[in-house]
């Protein structure tokens, strides 16, 4: 029986050890770890780096006492670059430490596969509380997986008075939107001194992100401020080349310098304004010893360099980015340090798991930081890397398909269209001479053994990395044709076909099955499954409940007919039906004021139609966009209202279909609001969706 007894009490301690080592015994040891990134913000919009570059730089009057401070107390990677220059591309990558080829995510219409193993995720597992506040991006997706809290708004979100999802609710704020989520993410972190657990917190500015609008006490900063001139200012970058202008040769003033885009710099002082607050109240709290910091940007950005003036590109405004570490532990090893070997995105994952004391999974291809930030250098280093960006169905862009490999000294860039690869667009820099691209060397015979060096190079970094096209890229619309080109004809519908059926009949495992063939199911959303007065099958929808349907080209309504058939019986005056789409392109159905509103976009414009009298009880309604450019809406068989169009919608919309819901709340930055934006989800009973390609006129 002794034997037996010290057997269990053994059993049982090796149970509490690994079941509970993780969560209790080392809470006290492991770090905490603090993660914040900007939107948008370039390399050199901070003070340290512009005083590092002295007469080079191009803002020599901005200063960021918070960067500095977090970069003078740690260490700053000087050579920090992202592996896709794109919002939600790059935040996929941070958190799960893989290229976009293979973590789900291509472009910013895509949400975040909810079984994606992420550093959150493995943190969770590891008894850290997870915490995510601010932007996430990733289309509009309203989940956060991996994170135990959140305070998130959806999708772009806007500056002032943004709604935030507080643990999925839907919450009104007022105020400046990264001052907001930081009052959040200060909260969660106050009530971590309770749990005594690690904890772990992530927070995504909006700011500087377009439209760049600061709160009211930095609204008036730096007014009269001029930057000052880059060699590559106005050099055209070679994808300009014939299917768009040249770019507008910048005015410069008499003593050589040229405006600036004061809202952005008004913005990333906002952010740092932020960052203190953040130092503070780790000080405040006890906890700035043992946490990690790291702040950076998720993706540079052109001001005009290469008459540029987004990201996307392999050029080094748009991939090279702010990288700053902060662990005091690390003492004199870590503290004012400035390391240049070179640090991706994909690096933070395995950091953090590794200061953690998390198994680092095989499939990660970043590396920790560790050995860099404790002051060691490996040998195995890496010396190069590879970038990748996939077209995407972004709104004015005409940019290929890009692929580079850069070195410290050198890079080579590739444009690639369906059709191939555009040879005469190749690009070849020597860094080292001519650090800003200014010359294309790839057909210079001087430079052929540089040339071969980085093609060699590239061809073993594609292969390491495992580089690929995934099947979940969101292409343009000019992508099939092979060349990037606008306008086309109507493309015409002779054989009307079903392209999507709902009629809540099969429904397995929160998915409502496409009876039409297509495959296009849908996700629940807390939709109910009802009877409705025939006794039929039929989804409750409460107000916040919808229908996720993801694209495919089976339901691409750009340039073509299209009928939308819709069954339902409203339990509010207001609300959406259904939508697809968003600012730019794209259609909804919906009530206000009892009203039916079909509500066409195209180009960045709406058109609207309407039923005369307000709608009661079951209703069938049927919304048409024929090839003669007409909207029409039908209640039973009848037309109750039309219009013309300037054109059927002409690119497919970058929001996928949604039954019952908005995708989130109109943007808009006027500080005080506006009723007209706050769009309500549908309350009431829906039986039958159907989408189909031509026109199906109502029997």
């Amino acid at each position: 029986m002794k034997i037996m007894r010290l057997l269990f009490l053994l059993t049982l301690s090796l149970n509490i050890f690994f079941g509970v080592y993780s969560s209790v015994v080392i809470a006290g040891e492991r770090p905490n770890f603090l993660f914040v990134y900007s939107d948008d913000q370039s390399y050199d919009q901070l003070g340290v780096v512009q005083r590092e570059q002295g007469d080079k730089g191009r803002y020599p009057w901005f200063k960021t006492p918070n960067m500095d401070r977090l970069a003078a107390e740690g260490v700053r990677f000087r050579n920090a670059f992202v592996t896709t220059s794109l919002c939600a591309p790059s935040r996929a990558a941070f958190l799960t430490g893989r290229y976009n080829h293979c973590n789900g995510i291509a472009s910013n219409f895509r949400a975040l596969p909810l079984d994606t193993v992420t550093h959150a995720s493995l943190l969770q597992k590891a008894g850290y509380t997870t915490g995510y506040f601010g932007k996430w991006h990733m289309d509009s997706q309203r989940e956060r997986p991996g994170f135990d809290y959140h305070a998130s708004f959806i999708g772009q979100g806007r500056f002032f008075d943004c709604p935030l999802l507080v643990q999925g609710v839907e919450t009104p704020t007022k105020g400046w939107v990264d001052d907001v989520t930081t009052d959040y993410a200060i909260k969660f972190i106050e009530d971590q001194k309770a749990s005594g657990k690690s904890w772990s917190v992530v927070i995504g500015f909006k700011a500087p992100h377009g439209p760049a609008t600061p709160p009211e006490r930095n609204a008036k900063l730096y007014e009269g401020e001029m930057a000052r001139v880059v060699p590559n200012l106005n050099v055209r970058a070679i994808y300009l080349e014939k299917q768009d202008l040249p770019p507008k040769k910048q005015q410069q003033s008499e003593n050589g310098l040229v405006p600036v885009q004061y809202g952005r710099f008004r913005c990333v002082k906002s952010c740092d304004d932020n960052l203190g607050r953040l130092l503070e109240a780790l000080e405040r709290l006890g906890y700035a010893e043992n946490t990690v910091v790291i702040y950076c940007s998720d993706n540079g950005y052109y001001t005009g360099e290469h008459g540029l003036g987004d990201k996307r590109s392999a050029y080094d405004e748009s991939l090279r980015i702010p990288f700053i570490v902060r662990f005091p532990k690390l003492a004199d090893k870590g503290k004012g340090i400035v390391i240049d070997e070179p640090v991706l995105n994909i690096d933070l994952a395995p950091t953090l798991l590794d200061y953690a004391n998390v198994p680092i999974p095989k499939e990660i291809q970043g590396k920790s930081l560790r050995p860099l930030l404790e002051g060691k250098k490996p040998d195995n280093w890496r010396k190069a890397w590879f970038y990748e960006y996939f077209a995407e169905k972004q709104r004015n862009s005409k940019l290929a398909d890009v692929t580079a490999v850069r070195t410290l000294d050198a890079k080579l860039i590739r444009y690639a269209f369906k059709s191939g690869v555009r040879e005469d667009w190749t690009e070849l820099f020597d860094l080292k001479n001519d650090p800003y691209e200014t010359k294309n060397l790839y057909s210079d015979p001087k430079y052929a053994e540089l040339r071969k060096k980085m093609e060699i190079e590239y061809e073993r970094l594609k292969s390491e990395v495992g580089y690929k096209v995934p099947d979940y890229v969101d292409r343009p619309d000019w992508w099939e044709s092979g060349l990037p080109v606008g306008g086309g004809k109507i493309r015409k519908v002779t054989e009307p076909a079903a392209r999507l059926i709902f009629d809540f009949r099969q429904v397995d495992k929160g998915k409502i099955v496409d009876v039409s063939g297509n495959k296009n199911d849908g996700v629940l959303h807390e939709v109910i499954l009802v009877k409705n007065d025939s006794g039929e099958s039929a989804g409750r929808f409460n107000g916040k409940s919808f229908i996720d349907v993801q694209k495919a080209p089976s339901i691409n309504i750009a340039k073509t007919e299209w009928t939308t058939e819709i069954v339902f019986k409203p339990e509010s005056n207001n609300g959406i039906l259904l939508v697809r789409g968003g600012p730019s392109q794209g259609y909804s159905l919906g009530l206000e004021d009892g009203y039916l509103v079909f509500t066409a976009v195209v180009d960045g414009r709406q058109y609207k139609i309407a039923t005369k009298k307000t709608v009661e009880g079951w209703n069938k309604v049927t919304a048409i966009f024929a090839a003669d450019r007409t909207m029409a809406l039908y209640l039973g068989n009848k037309k109750v209202a039309e219009r013309k169009l300037p054109s059927l919608i002409s690119k497919e919309p970058n929001y996928a279909w949604r039954i019952g819901s908005p995708h989130g709340k109109k943007d808009t930055d006027k500080k005080d609001g506006d009723k007209k934006d706050e769009i309500q989800g549908f309350s009431g009973i829906i039986s039958f969706v159907k989408l189909s390609t031509g026109v199906i006129l109502p029997k």
